[in-house]
């Protein structure tokens, strides 16, 4: 077991280690760039690889976006009352409850451990977050404009991967072969961004950074195994999202936060200390769930 769960982590904690210490090193490193090639380009490209090369039966889809939708809506009441006991702004802890990250962290990890078909319903949870990112995201730093909410390419991918999942649409083999030419970037680029990103970001409150980054790991986890047994959801489908709902806070969090000037420091202790958390708190979580998979 010891050996199944290195062979699952070892290469994201590798990928983010190198991105961490070719920062801490020194040299540069265009995140701005990368980050808008992964968005723009990357994340759209890996959305409708993962949902055509594996195919998600649509009870398997609707099942997961409404799993998913619930464990989102309970993870914002967690980050409201959380608000409350520790007296800050909801703005600045709802989002941060509410969006994790499950593109740098959840997919490779989903990926490594549940495989192809694990990594196509990881994409399903990460799509449902990315909507609400790029709409009540955006719209809590302040963006007003509907036209750059809705025409994001990431919500378009989401539109495209709707109708090839609903209507079953076969894609051409040439435009299969390039989605996944350019979907095999994405998920390096991701881990290597996230490394760069814990590794340039300073922060303080790190008591109760810790705490509230606990609280967001654990309590995602835990509802998305109240919600998913609930729900009667297989195996696979139960796994992938608690796996998916204890990722730590989003990286996007701290970014809208500097953007809208609204307590980046505390943002930031946030997904440091959760990130950090996470790195511990996931050993433990793959123990339970790999053994409750059928072989």
């Amino acid at each position: 077991m010891l050996a199944e769960l290195f062979a699952i982590l070892a290469p994201v904690l590798i990928a983010a280690g190198i991105g961490y210490g070719w920062a801490r090193s020194g040299q540069a490193f265009p995140t701005a760039f990368i980050a808008q090639l992964t968005l723009n380009v990357g994340t759209p490209c890996l959305v409708l690889s993962a949902l055509t090369r594996t195919r998600v039966e649509p009870q398997a889809f609707a099942e997961m976006v409404l799993g998913c939708v619930l464990v989102t809506v309970f993870m914002g009441v967690v980050g409201w009352l959380a608000s409350r006991l520790w007296r800050q702004d909801w703005r600045v802890l709802v989002p941060a409850f509410l969006f994790s990250n499950t593109g740098n962290l959840g997919l490779p990890i989903s990926l490594y451990a549940f495989g192809e078909q694990g990594l196509a319903l990881a994409v399903v949870f990460f799509m449902v977050l990315c909507v609400s990112q790029f709409s009540l995201g955006a719209l809590l730093a302040g963006e007003r404009s509907p036209r750059k909410l809705l025409l994001n390419p990431t919500m378009l991918s989401v539109m495209l991967a709707l109708i090839v999942v609903i209507f079953q649409v076969p894609l051409p083999r040439w435009l299969d072969n390039t989605l996944g030419l350019m979907a095999g970037m994405t998920i390096p680029l991701m881990l290597l961004t996230l490394g760069v990103s814990l590794a340039s970001i300073r922060v303080r409150h790190l008591g109760n950074g810790m705490l509230q980054g606990g609280l967001r790991v654990c309590s995602g986890a835990a509802l998305a195994w109240l919600v998913g047994t609930w729900l009667e959801l297989p195996p696979l489908t139960l796994n992938v999202m608690i796996l998916q709902s204890a990722m730590p806070v989003a990286v996007f969090n701290y970014l809208f936060a500097v953007r809208a000037n609204r307590a980046p420091e505390e943002v930031a202790s946030l997904v440091l200390c959760s990130t950090l958390l996470a790195f511990l708190f996931l050993p433990l979580l793959l123990a339970w769930l790999l053994p409750v998979l059928p072989l």
